[in-house]
């Protein structure tokens, strides 16, 4: 079977990323909005405003609030906010076919239960075919066709292949993987690992201080993937590894920029005024510290952040505590 009509729920900016690459690889596209001005938008200037001005889109997507128009599809990308998932799937349940593949492709732990989004999606859909799309990939880039490589895993191998082939162009490279729990971890503490380096660059603690935390940070990544059921090799290519090189080294990430105005003096309140993406390291740090401690996995780095982001300590009081670590061996 190939897939001809995709659905995608979520018109951010990486959902509508994700439509502009579909449909360049041929297929219809349905891409469901919350907000009636970007469907209005959409309709009228082949332009997403809100979220992703100054990129022309495709003639082949069409735009919708109503959750319904989704009920011809044959394959979904789910990209609504993380903490959002659980209620989007809801909301799509009743205009879902038996058997059509549900791609995720938000990341982040959701918070109260801890879960990861293809448990949020197992619990939501039971029995539906479920994939997980995840790496390096800033929306503005893959949107104007600028090389990309992600991670597409499923544990159903031939599913992946026929989703990757479906949605694959010569600028968006997606590469299969069974892993599912490896990639979704990698793609949602690498969100908080952004914010962390965002306030090293905004207190100028240099260059070496930001390799360190990508390095310590990568470290933390594959402990809590690997305490989670994932795979450390996994976690080491594009969904891991890759991702979180990307998040934590450009002001074009929505995570490092957070961070950057924290360590900046900025208040929280101060760095997420006036974005109307968001920033899902902001919601998923207290949900990864939660669960790194109910797993028994050391994350200081992602502890510090939570606790920066709960108003638990102060910017420079958690800079001293993992400063003042005991040494230890580095393995």
């Amino acid at each position: 079977m190939t897939f001809k009509h995709v659905g995608v729920i979520g018109a951010g900016a990486w959902g509508t990323a994700l439509a502009q690459v579909a449909a360049r690889a041929g297929l219809q596209v349905t891409l469901q909005a919350r907000e009636p001005e970007v469907v209005a938008s959409i309709a009228a200037d082949r332009e997403n405003t809100m979220f992703l001005a100054g990129v022309k889109l495709e003639a082949a997507i069409v735009a919708s609030a109503d959750m319904a128009a989704l009920s011809a599809c044959d394959l979904i990308l789910a990209v609504p906010p993380a903490q959002h998932l659980r209620s989007a799937l809801t909301a799509l349940k009743p205009h879902l076919q038996a058997g059509v593949p549900v791609v995720l492709c938000s990341k982040g732990v959701e918070q109260g239960t801890l879960k990861l989004m293809s448990d949020v999606a197992a619990q939501v859909l039971p029995g539906q075919p479920i994939a997980v799309l995840s790496g390096p990939s800033f929306a503005g880039e893959v949107a104007r066709g600028l090389p990309t490589a992600v991670t597409l895993a499923c544990e159903d191998e031939d599913l992946g292949q026929r989703i990757g082939q479906a949605i694959a162009i010569p600028t968006f490279r997606p590469y299969w993987a069974a892993d599912v729990i490896g990639a979704e971890a990698g793609g949602a503490v690498k969100n908080v690992l952004a914010i962390a380096c965002g306030i090293s660059e905004g207190k100028g603690l240099g260059r070496s201080a930001h390799a360190a935390l990508i390095t310590r940070g990568f470290a933390e990544l594959t402990r809590l993937a690997v305490a989670l059921g994932g795979k450390s090799e996994t976690v080491a290519g594009l969904c891991g590894l890759g991702d979180l090189v990307l998040t934590c080294s450009s002001p074009q990430s929505r995570n490092m920029s957070v961070g950057l105005a924290l360590g900046g003096g900025q208040t929280l309140e101060q760095a997420l005024a006036g974005k109307v993406s968001v920033a899902e390291g902001v919601a998923s740090a207290p949900a990864v510290r939660a669960l790194a401690r109910s797993l028994g996995v050391e994350t200081p780095i992602c502890e510090a952040v939570a606790a920066i982001l709960a108003g638990e300590v102060d910017v420079d009081s958690a800079i001293l505590g993992l400063l003042s670590r005991p040494l230890k061996a580095e393995a």
